[in-house]
């Protein structure tokens, strides 16, 4: 008899992101043209000093364990970074390396969250915030962000959580916000922390995309007053330095708190390549104006993409407060043609046209919430942003081939309307 896997590990799915992407690579290696706009990875060069400072730590022989917290001297160039760039007040102590942002999302639940405990999360939402609280035994509890709002966080829905739920214990807090783009004002965060100051609560928030807020500067939950003992902010090399393949990132939080996430590290992954994080110092310290040169590229792109959508028949999208992505309303074609939109995005790739396709995501790949939009990266040359739209408008006047590729695909097939 063959063992069985664990309930988690049967009922655990994979980003849609990946499964897209994969499907989307299969397609291109049969000869057809896929833009992919589905996946959030910096189509730029990482900064050429970050490069060089790796390879000559290769060279040196940094390429053994080190501690599981990170080198002392990256923990201080992030120290630095982020007091100069949010105006916080933090030494090495407050300082953690991690493989990229995502894995202290696993890690904060493993501190803080017991079974039963209510983890409020604002929705759409990444999609593995979902696993890493089901992991612990945790009940996520939604909080839907609302377009007509610009998908801020509700200060009320915070409210009833902490006052209803039998055992608030965590909130979930991405700004810049990965899918909608939408951006966390000062006053939401005042009030956040005005609201769990004091109370057995702790906030994790997740903060890749902190260089690309496109109106004034980013700011921090760990900026309020006491939120630095209450919060866990994540942040990570692959957006703003392009860095993805490198997997390096740094939690930023009191120092008790780094302690336990030490202790969770020791146990779980050992340490960050120390070759990888004398990249991501050399990064730090000297790439910030080659970052800003790309996250105003990025800026461009988006509004080339917004501006071009939103010519597009039965397509509504907001300038995006922040991230490289657009998340676009197709609610009035997925209506129109009885089809979700996930399944418009899968139609889109596949059964569109037979020689070309667009790879994009269905807004509830990032939960029901998500379901009437589409999410697009902005990470392609922008040529072929522009030829995206001008695919996208063609073919979501196709209602033939829409039906018909939903014949095929009945799992796609929209039984309730969209609220328009």
């Amino acid at each position: 008899m063959k063992p069985t896997f664990s309930r988690f590990a049967s009922e655990t799915q994979p980003e849609t992101a990946f499964i897209v992407l994969a499907r989307a690579r299969e397609l291109q290696a049969s000869g057809k043209d896929v833009i992919e706009l589905e996946i959030g990875d910096s189509p730029f060069e990482m900064p050429p000093n970050a490069a060089e400072a790796g390879v000559q730590a290769i060279k040196n022989g940094q390429t053994h364990y080190g501690p599981a917290s990170g080198l002392r001297e990256f923990r201080e160039a992030a120290s630095t970074y982020v007091n100069e760039e949010h105006g916080l007040e933090t030494t090495a102590a407050n300082i953690i390396a991690g493989p990229g942002a995502k894995t202290f999302e696993q890690l904060f639940c493993e501190a803080f969250v017991n079974p039963d405990d209510g983890v409020l999360v604002f929705s759409p939402h990444f999609p593995t915030y979902g696993p890493n609280i089901a992991r612990r035994g945790a009940r996520m509890c939604l909080s839907a962000l609302e377009s007509t709002k610009a998908f801020r966080p509700s200060l009320d829905d915070v409210k009833h959580f902490l006052e209803n739920d039998p055992s608030p214990k965590a909130i979930f807090l991405n700004s810049p916000h990965n899918p909608t783009g939408g951006v966390a004002h000062s006053e939401d965060l005042a009030g956040i922390a005005g609201l769990i100051r004091g109370r057995d609560v702790a906030v994790f928030s997740d903060e890749p995309y902190d260089c690309m807020v496109w109106t004034g500067r980013h700011r921090t939950l760990l900026s309020e007053p006491g939120m630095l003992d209450q919060t866990v902010a994540a942040y990570t090399f692959s957006k703003s330095f392009s860095m993805s393949g490198w997997r390096l990132g740094y939690a930023v939080s009191s120092p008790a708190t780094i302690k336990v996430f030490d202790l969770l590290t020791n146990t779980a992954l050992s340490c960050v390549a120390p070759f990888v994080q004398m990249a991501g110092i050399a990064a730090l310290r000297e790439g910030r104006e080659y970052r800003d040169a790309r996250m105003a590229d990025f800026r461009r792109k988006v509004e080339l993409l917004v501006g071009g959508l939103n010519t597009v028949e039965g397509v509504h999208c907001l300038m995006p407060g922040g991230t490289f992505y657009v998340f676009a309303s197709v609610s009035a074609i997925c209506n129109r043609e009885a089809i979700t939109s996930h399944g418009l995005a899968m139609y889109l790739l596949e059964g569109a046209d037979d020689h070309a396709g667009v790879a994009c995501l269905g807004g509830e790949c990032f939960g029901a919430a998500g379901g009437g939009f589409l999410r697009l990266s902005c990470a392609q040359p922008d040529e072929r942003l522009t030829a995206a739209v001008d695919f996208i408008r063609d073919a979501t006047t196709r209602s033939d081939r829409i039906a018909a590729y939903l014949e095929s695909h009945q799992e796609y097939r929209l039984d309730t309307s969209y609220e328009a």
